[in-house]
């Protein structure tokens, strides 16, 4: 299971391309209402998620959050008991915590990049505290996966099927896709 958690004012690119990405290569994606059963994108795209985060279950079933950025998204992702308490568990467990664009600086304010290599959007790099901040497009660190912005959400979605699924996963879905 991997929960792509959508709070209001979230990034859209940021969130539905590793969707698209991670159900072409087969794996189930849940999306997670953060704040009501409805949610507005911050370019004002409404989406009905497939559960609300009262719904998830933190268990040996998940193998990856991710967490898209925008704003105010992230501060509403951050403000969540249940998305804290779902980093906690996937941190605990060594599962896969993935963040993009501003959403990084949830795990920064956590703690949980002190030591490690990660990115995020230009501007917010001193909320990711102790990390090696690298600017790179996406960046991989044990089982945190962290990206840029929006400009790279296909390539984080990508990056994040070739963890899962693995390099021939990737391939077909990077070739279908005729990415260059």
């Amino acid at each position: 299971m991997i929960y792509v958690f959508l709070a209001n004012g979230f990034e859209e690119m940021e969130a539905l391309a590793p969707i698209d990405c991670l159900r072409r290569a087969g794996r189930q994606v849940t999306t997670v209402a953060v704040g009501g059963a409805a949610i507005r994108s911050s370019h004002g795209v409404n989406i009905i998620p497939d559960l609300t985060e009262q719904e998830i279950r933190l268990d040996d079933s998940v193998e990856m959050i991710v967490l898209p950025g925008g704003m105010p998204g992230t501060l509403n992702l951050e403000s969540s008991e249940k998305v804290q308490r779902a980093i906690a568990y996937c941190a605990a467990h060594d599962k896969w915590i993935a963040a993009i664009c501003a959403a990084p600086s949830i795990l920064g304010h956590l703690g949980l990049l002190d030591g490690k290599k990660a990115t995020c959007f230009e501007g917010f790099e001193a909320q990711l505290k102790g990390a090696d901040v690298t600017g790179e497009p996406v960046c991989v660190d044990g089982k945190i996966v962290t990206a840029r912005s929006a400009g790279v959400a296909l390539q984080f979605g990508l990056k994040l099927t070739e963890l899962l699924c693995g390099d021939a996963a990737y391939k077909k879905l990077h070739d279908s896709m005729m990415c260059e």
